[in-house]
């Protein structure tokens, strides 16, 4: 990386600690929301047993990645850390294919998270739609999830403009009204006695499933799936550049995050399947948790949570929409995208990145299927896991990495945890999570996610033009100032 990028890459502030870096991340509990009723359509009861499990995967993904967080403290998260390890040092030829390698990654990552400001703000709008009737006689579903998202954009565009640091205020507002709730809801059905123990342990799995290659590359997507919402956590890291002592901030930041995710998907899951049982959860698969309020809480424990669930959808929006900024910055930062997108700024936020996400997300709305939005979501988040855990191996392995500070190290042999859960990601979860599009919503989603992850390849093609353009700009500014330099000194003489 040239000088003036790396001092481009210090335009972020380091203004935040653990705290307010975990209250930013702790939107992501709410992504359990749009799969509360999705697992259970195809595994049952057992629903809540993947979703212990997949936590537990990122906290052995996350192990890794708090490594690389503090290996390199200026790098923004995954994307960050994969275009460091993939770029080629000194390398021959035309373009740096370990640059494209860190890159893809990066944009893999961006892809993962940033269509989650689309899909809640469509959620929204159905909710908004179903709780005042005057509404759905005014406006249609997809006019209130423009307005929604246009709303919430903006709102957030305003607040964040100030820093990342005011961003964590309105994570700590919005973790107050929607966390809370969401805990009570998580808890009060097992204080009540509303959960019927039966209702888990008698549909364990579904009556016709059996262990043959269909369900076990059904299986392979869910746990894609899952990963998109149960490992989402590992944003917290994300902000590596902006945390004020890194090596400390970044591990308790991602362990504060895992263990609340570990208990809320878990006991969520469980509340849903113990109150309405699997046939009763399938049948309001958009939104239990609205009918888990009404029979513990009544009419009136409904029209809360509806308002709960709007508060946490901003919230997760809010998560999501710094995280892309993040990683877009990385990228023009790193050489892999315009420089355009690395513009910050006096407060130190990547002001157009976040611009372009936001009219991007507009643009998604208009597709007005959130589970087709997230399932194309899902295979970028994917391929950014399973590269990223390859990078931290490569970061392990290679010589060039040896003597670099690691003040936080993960546990002895990590590198074969993570080449584990990389080859878990890809090939095996990417290929689930294809086979599970393919027979629930067809293959356009399919379509749609590769389709983005291929446009990476002619705008990052334009950036090395647009680099090699400058670097000879540059280049001919200095010989033309060495030759001014010289007639200057042959005058004097």
């Amino acid at each position: 990386m040239s000088e003036d990028r790396l001092d481009e890459a210090d335009d972020l502030k380091r203004s935040i600690n653990w705290k307010q870096g975990a209250a930013i991340a702790l939107g992501v509990p709410m992504l359990i929301l749009p799969s509360l009723g999705y697992l259970p359509m195809y595994v049952s009861a057992a629903a809540i047993l993947i979703w212990g499990i997949s936590v537990l995967q990122g906290f052995m993904q996350s192990t890794a990645y708090a490594e690389m967080a503090t290996t390199f403290p200026k790098a923004s998260g995954l994307p960050g850390f994969a275009q460091h390890v993939f770029r080629t040092e000194n390398y021959k030829g035309k373009y740096d294919k370990g640059k494209l390698i860190g890159g893809f990654t990066a944009w893999s990552y961006w892809f993962g998270w940033n269509p989650i400001l689309a899909i809640f703000a469509i959620t929204a709008g159905s909710y908004l739609h179903g709780l005042f009737p005057v509404l759905g006689e005014t406006f249609t579903e997809y006019q209130l999830a423009l307005i929604s998202g246009v709303v919430i954009f903006a709102g957030l565009f305003i607040v964040n403009w100030f820093g990342l640091k005011d961003g964590a205020i309105l994570g700590y507002i919005l973790a107050a009204i929607s966390l809370i709730p969401l805990v009570i809801l998580a808890v009060a059905p097992f204080a009540t006695g509303h959960v019927e123990l039966t209702h888990i342990t008698g549909n364990w799995w579904p009556t016709d499933w059996a262990w043959d290659l269909h369900h076990i590359l059904m299986l392979f997507g869910i746990f894609g799936i899952a990963q998109w919402s149960a490992c989402a956590w590992e944003t917290a890291a994300i902000y590596g550049p902006e945390y004020k002592k890194p090596s400390k901030d970044v591990p308790k930041a991602l362990l504060a995050c895992g263990l609340i995710c570990l208990a809320l998907y878990v006991l969520l899951q469980a509340a849903v399947i113990g109150v309405l049982g699997v046939d009763g959860v399938q049948a309001e698969a958009v939104s239990p948790l609205i009918p888990v309020a009404q029979a513990v809480f009544g009419q009136a424990g409904s029209t809360i949570t509806i308002i709960m669930l709007i508060a946490a959808m901003i919230l997760i929006i809010q998560t999501a929409y710094l995280g892309s900024t993040r990683a877009m910055h990385s990228m023009s930062v790193e050489g892999n995208l315009p420089r355009v997108f690395g513009k910050t700024n006096r407060h130190g936020t990547p002001f157009v990145a976040m611009l372009v996400i936001g009219a991007f997300n507009l643009v998604l709305i208009s597709m007005g299927n959130a589970a087709a939005i997230l399932a194309a979501s899902a295979i970028g988040y994917t391929c950014a896991n399973g590269i990223s855990l390859f990078a931290y191996v490569k970061a392990k392995k290679h010589p060039a990495f040896a003597r670099l500070e690691r003040p936080f190290k993960a546990p002895k042999g990590w590198k074969h945890v993570a080449m584990l859960f990389g080859l878990f990601n890809v090939p095996l979860c990417l290929i689930g999570v294809v086979y599970l599009n393919s027979l629930e919503i067809g293959w356009t989603s399919t379509w749609v996610g590769f389709l983005v992850l291929a446009l990476f390849i002619p705008i990052w093609l334009y950036t090395q033009h647009e680099l090699r353009r400058a670097d000879a700009k540059a280049a001919t500014a200095r010989t033309e100032h060495g030759a001014e330099e010289r007639e200057k000194v042959l005058d004097l003489r």
